[in-house]
């Protein structure tokens, strides 16, 4: 019917997370000039279009309050 399990030893796990290995990674590359600035204008024209598209894209999703006034106007008028 049921079946027995072995404990399983979980000592192992804790060693785990204690452990460091003793081989570190190269160090990173600087970035040359021209690297720096090639990514410093992507960046700016990437936060450019975004920030052209708040303020082209704002003002249009606006309702225009004078147009609805013009539809109410006019259907009272029809009554």
């Amino acid at each position: 019917m049921f079946r027995r399990r072995e404990p399983v030893p979980f000592a192992f796990l804790a060693e785990a997370d204690r452990f460091r290995s003793n081989i570190t990674p190269p160090p990173r590359e600087r970035m040359s000039r021209v690297q720096l600035v090639g990514q410093s204008l992507i960046t700016l024209t990437v936060v450019g279009g975004l920030a052209g598209a708040l303020l082209f894209g704002v003002p249009a999703l606006q309702q225009d309050s004078s147009t609805s006034n013009r539809v109410h106007h006019s259907e009272a008028a029809r009554h």
